[in-house]
Order: C-alpha cells, then structure tokens, then sequence
C-alpha cells in the first residue's frame, strides 16, 4: 500500500496543530495552539496560529502553499540544533530577539517537530527559573 505525501500547507499545520493539542504530558503538554485564523496558504506564508507555553509565545505557524514553517521566538540555538537532529531544514531569521525558522515540507513533518518545541520549552524554562 503506498501513501499520498501530504505536502498542502494548510494540512501539514493542522497536522501539526492536531500534534500538540494531543500531547497532555511533559513540556509538551503545558503547550496550547492560540490566536488560530482560518487561511489557505501562499507563496509569502500566512500567519495560521500561535504556540504557547503558559503565557509566553513560544512559536509563529505559517502556512504556504506547499510547506507551513514555524519561527520559533525563543531559545533559537535549541530550536536549530534540534531541528537538524530531527532532520528539518532550519535557518535563522535576523530580527530582534533572533528567531529561528523550521520548515515542514510534509506531514510528515509535523510529528518530527515535537522534539523541537520540547527542546525550546525546556531551553526556556531553564533560563527563567
């Protein structure tokens, strides 16, 4: 049986969307998906929802017409490193504070992004406590 590759932007975020809200432990679980807008996705990203960590920020999900991608706002060495151990393209964006950009060109994406919003919650919660 082979299955279709989901590369639609707006899927690949509501699978990641879907990824978080079922996780109800550990770091990932103190996550809620937030400020959710309904859009379809072009060439430039469009703003789909927020990530959060009680009342911090941690990520942006954008969606694309092919990819949604994730910037995320705090501890950008840990989302980079950890986006390249779960095999996800990775950049910096130079703004300031810096963030970091992870691309999901697939749904399969979704689910290897996990380790990397554990990795900035845990990143974060080690420099404010």
């Amino acid at each position: 049986m082979v299955e279709d590759r989901v590369t639609d932007g707006r899927r690949i975020a509501q699978l990641l969307a879907s990824e978080i809200r079922g996780r109800e432990r550990g770091p990932l679980g103190r996550l809620a998906v937030v400020d959710v807008r309904d859009v379809e996705g072009d060439a430039f990203g469009e703003f789909a929802f927020g990530v959060a960590a009680g009342d911090r920020r941690v990520a942006d999900v954008y969606v694309h017409e092919d990819r949604a991608r994730a910037e995320f706002r705090g501890a950008p060495d840990a989302a980079a490193d950890a986006g390249r151990r779960a095999g996800l393209r990775t950049r910096p964006k130079a703004v300031h504070p810096p963030r970091t950009v992870v691309f999901l060109d697939d749904g399969v994406a979704a689910k290897r992004a996990l380790p990397v919003f554990r990795a900035v919650v845990e990143a974060l919660d080690a420099t404010s406590g």
